[in-house]
């Protein structure tokens, strides 16, 4: 069964918040095993001011960060007695990760993060962050589960 959530929901999963907020919308959630989010990027975002000025791209480590938050909403999701007030998921590591071409104000940013393997409270995805349908960055993330 997939599920969606809207940013109501996404607050209640994630303890970041604006600006560090990166996701606006989940489309799909099969839990334990999948998820596709959305982050929509806009030019009042605060990073564009210096990176770049007159050339504003999002900065990698950022998309990077999109795509942690997608995978600890994966990992916060399946287990569902535990909320971002029990607790945090951090990002742990990340391997094989290549970004194939910038993102700019203006689009929209399709994470599909899906479980390679899960050992206790660590999980790891191969994640893909899409513009369009074209692949614009991809890695292997490492998530743990912390107690509070």
């Amino acid at each position: 069964m997939s599920d969606t959530m809207d940013i109501q929901e996404i607050l209640n999963y994630l303890p970041q918040r604006y600006p560090i907020l990166m996701i606006d919308k989940v489309i799909s959630i099969v839990q334990g095993k999948s998820i596709i989010a959305i982050k929509n990027v806009t030019v009042n975002e605060p990073y564009f001011l210096g990176h770049f000025p007159g050339k504003p791209i999002m900065p990698g480590v950022l998309i990077l960060e999109s795509m942690a938050q997608a995978t600890g909403i994966l990992a916060l999701h399946a287990n569902k007695d535990r909320s971002n007030k029990e607790g945090l998921y951090l990002f742990a590591g990340v391997d094989y990760a290549r970004f194939k071409r910038p993102v700019l104000p203006g689009d929209q940013l399709r994470i599909e993060a899906e479980v390679l393997k899960i050992k206790g409270d660590i999980w790891k995805c191969k994640v893909y962050a899409k513009v369009d349908n074209e692949v614009v960055c991809e890695a292997e993330l490492m998530g743990a589960g912390t107690s509070s």
